[in-house]
């Protein structure tokens, strides 16, 4: 899958919650966690974090809002039921992404909805566990981005195998591409692509 991915929490005050979150975003694949103005017995990986997921992922704890440090064009989503939120299924997940989701009896904060880039939410009648609704949102992000075979029409699994992908050229921002490329011609006498 191209691109990455951080999971973190603002305000968690439920250890089991952390650990299992932080489970899953080992699971699926997190670059690194990160949690916001969360307490000194949350800033660290708890028991119901399995799978260690520290000694496979950094973990960033930061006091304030005001105190993350998300890479260059890192894009915060925040996972929360606002009324102008995209619903998850409609949601096109950036390819360079931060998540955060709010404490277990609350709403992500003013100061980190204005931080986020987008907002999301889960489609639901209520609001569901932050560990839950984290593992949903990741689950949703692999799927939009991995490369799965497309689902069939009828129930059941699909009849074939995934497409293989094909590699193009290298396009130039004029939209054309360099005949030859794939020869090793049509470049300059470096082997780089002549703009």
């Amino acid at each position: 899958m191209r691109g990455y991915f951080a999971v973190g929490a603002e305000g968690l005050s439920k250890r089991m919650n952390l650990g299992n979150l932080m489970r899953s975003a080992h699971a699926f694949g997190a670059s690194f966690f990160f949690t916001v103005d969360a307490g000194p017995a949350i800033r660290r990986a708890p028991r119901s974090d399995t799978s260690n997921s520290p000694d496979h992922l950094p973990l960033f704890a930061w006091d304030t809002v005001e105190m993350m440090d998300l890479p260059a064009k890192c894009q915060l989503v925040g996972v929360e039921l606002t009324d102008d939120a995209i619903d998850l299924p409609s949601f096109m997940h950036p390819l360079r992404a931060a998540y955060v989701l709010g404490p277990e009896r609350g709403s992500l904060s003013s100061a980190m909805l204005a931080r986020c880039d987008h907002v999301i939410r889960i489609p639901t009648k209520f609001c569901i566990n932050v560990a839950t609704a984290g593992a949903i949102v990741l689950y949703d992000r692999h799927r939009a981005l991995g490369r799965y075979a497309d689902r069939p029409v009828a129930s059941g699994g699909p009849k074939g195998d995934r497409a293989a992908h094909a590699h193009g050229g290298p396009i130039f921002r004029s939209g054309r591409q360099v005949p030859g490329w794939e020869r090793g011609g049509g470049a300059g006498s470096s082997g780089d692509p002549v703009e």
